[in-house]
């Protein structure tokens, strides 16, 4: 099928007449990106329409890239419903660029869609509808704060963990659509300005300060204890290593650690989170921060911070509870507030202390 297509190149012109508008990285490095869709509106770098049949291979030649072979500066693909970028949906625009190394896809987009692709991708929309609310704000919030930031670059977001999970028109359903409507604008700011909007999966029973993550103390982000999370879903897991791993993992973050004969936890902070490791070697001992140690193993493999270490011979047994870096908002702690009758509201200002909601974007 041959596609004739006329459309607006991507750029301030074409997101001047719309709400607010978000660009979200879907992929860094591809070596071949496949597009697809029905009605699909395509155009080159200079705005001129392609004349392509679908679906598309597109790839990097140089400093530009060739659909089908053909060469242009970038590729514009945009439609009513939604555009395939290797199998998912997605709404909106997707942008094609040569990246510094193989392909960058961006899809742009209104916020407000972006987030309901993201809803299910972060909590469940099953979930109760307060706590689906609540991941609105904060969701919102944090691509705010990212889109005020990076204002002018490629993109504000990423689609992964490194920003905000996000799985485009394919995650969306009525639940999540519902929450973001019935909070539409509304962001949380403290001293008038939008917040640094962190959030973790379970915290285990007390958030985490700022400080003791990052090094920075955050007012709103100071830790509090949290109850629900541990009713709700008692996140409890343990991995097993080898003590070559394990020396191996230290090493390449940058820490001398050679002839590992015992590791152990060293001070514990006011959450209960590890605050250092301490690796005893063939030449003496190497102190590690408790983040730095889970950073250097893997944070799908050390899933909090709060955790205990037991040696066995050649081996190493991590054993903890909680997932994430347990900054601010805890998402099972939410859900479980939830359960209990609290609102949306007084579930953000209990996990941001000292916060305001703010409507229309904090403007």
């Amino acid at each position: 099928m041959i596609i004739v297509v006329i459309c607006l190149a991507a750029g301030a012109s074409a997101a001047a007449t719309r709400p607010e508008m978000v660009r979200v990285a879907l992929l860094r490095g591809a070596e071949t990106v496949r597009i697809d869709g029905d009605g699909v509106l395509l155009t080159d770098g200079s705005g001129e329409p392609l004349r392509v049949e679908m679906p598309l291979e597109v790839k990097r030649s140089g400093s530009a890239v060739t659909v089908n072979g053909r060469t242009v500066n970038r590729l514009v693909a945009s439609a009513f419903s939604r555009v395939t970028v290797n199998g998912k949906g997605y709404r909106a625009l997707i942008e094609v660029t040569p990246g510094d190394k193989g392909l960058l896809v961006v899809n742009e987009l209104p916020l407000e869609e972006y987030l309901i692709g993201l809803i299910n991708c972060e909590i469940s929309s099953a979930w109760p509808i307060e706590a689906i609310k609540a991941q609105a704000v904060i969701a919102r919030s944090y691509a705010m704060y990212q889109i005020q930031a990076r204002r002018g670059a490629a993109y504000q977001l990423e689609s992964s963990v490194m920003d905000q999970v996000y799985d485009g028109a394919d995650a969306e359903d009525g639940r999540a659509a519902y929450g973001v409507r019935e909070t539409a604008g509304q962001v949380l700011t403290y001293d008038g300005k939008i917040i640094q909007a962190f959030y973790h999966s379970n915290c285990a029973g007390h958030t985490e300060s700022s400080r003791n993550v990052w090094g920075l103390s955050i007012p709103y982000l100071q830790g509090v204890p949290c109850r629900y999370c541990s009713e709700s879903n008692p996140i409890k897991w343990d991995v097993n290593l080898t003590t070559r791993k394990v020396e191996s993992a230290l090493r390449s973050a940058g820490y001398p650690v050679s002839g590992l004969k015992e590791l152990r936890v060293r001070g514990r902070n006011q959450s209960g989170r590890v605050q250092d490791v301490v690796a005893e070697c063939a030449r003496g001992s190497v102190t590690v921060p408790g983040v730095a140690f889970r950073k250097a193993l893997g944070y799908g493999v050390v899933k909090s911070t709060n955790f205990e270490l037991r040696m066995k011979g050649d081996g190493l047994q991590v054993v903890g509870t909680g997932s994430g870096h347990g900054v601010g908002l805890c998402q099972w702690g939410a859900k479980g507030r939830a359960n209990e009758g609290f609102a949306y509201r007084e579930i953000l200002t209990y996990y941001y202390p000292g916060v305001k909601l703010a409507e229309g974007y904090g403007r």
